[in-house]
């Protein structure tokens, strides 16, 4: 049995097993990219103050600060889209679903950090976790609101079609006349 609120058939099972294989090959690039060694002569000290180290990508100039800061949020963003693709319900609460990709954004961003403690070459950032989260909220908020209503619309006018293509009626069911009992 489907549970309510679910893509229904063979089209949501596909759906859902997309965004599974996208979210793991995204989230194997994602520790590709994090946690490999770098060979670095020279590395700046962790930063534990939250803002300190946006601000100094800002005082670099617009254009270096713009390409940090975009790529400080666009590395977890795909997780925005693709969590809710996994899960492959059309009718669920936006701000829940909003709410349920932000937390496995900001759960998965100190994880990341916290690994690579014990990588060469890689520093822990605060605002690394900061923009990541900003990154999947602002990815969802972007795509999934305007996907789900599109698919809904798409799914009620596949079930109007397919209610037009049923038998068509043959009018009433005959009825029998009641006849009165004889004596």
């Amino acid at each position: 049995m489907q549970r309510q609120g679910t893509n229904g058939g063979s089209a949501g099972i596909r759906v859902r097993a997309a965004g599974g294989v996208l979210l793991a090959a995204h989230l194997a690039v994602v520790a590709w990219i994090t946690l490999r060694p770098l060979d670095v002569t020279w590395m700046s000290p962790a930063n534990l103050r939250p803002l300190a180290g946006i601000r100094a990508d800002l005082s670099l100039g617009w254009p270096e600060a713009a390409r940090r800061i975009g790529e400080g949020l666009a590395l977890l963003a795909p997780l925005g889209v693709l969590l809710p693709m996994a899960h492959g319900r059309l009718a669920a609460s936006p701000l829940a679903s909003l709410a349920r990709s932000v937390a496995v954004g900001a759960l998965l961003s100190p994880a990341i950090e916290l690994l690579q403690t014990g990588v060469p070459g890689q520093v822990v950032d605060i605002d690394s976790i900061l923009l990541n989260t900003v990154g999947v909220g602002l990815a969802h908020l972007a795509v999934v609101p305007t996907v789900r209503a599109a698919l809904r619309r798409r799914a009620e006018t596949r079930v109007r079609t397919s209610l037009r293509r049923e038998e068509p009626s043959q009018g009433r069911t005959p009825t029998i006349p009641r006849v009165g009992m004889a004596p």
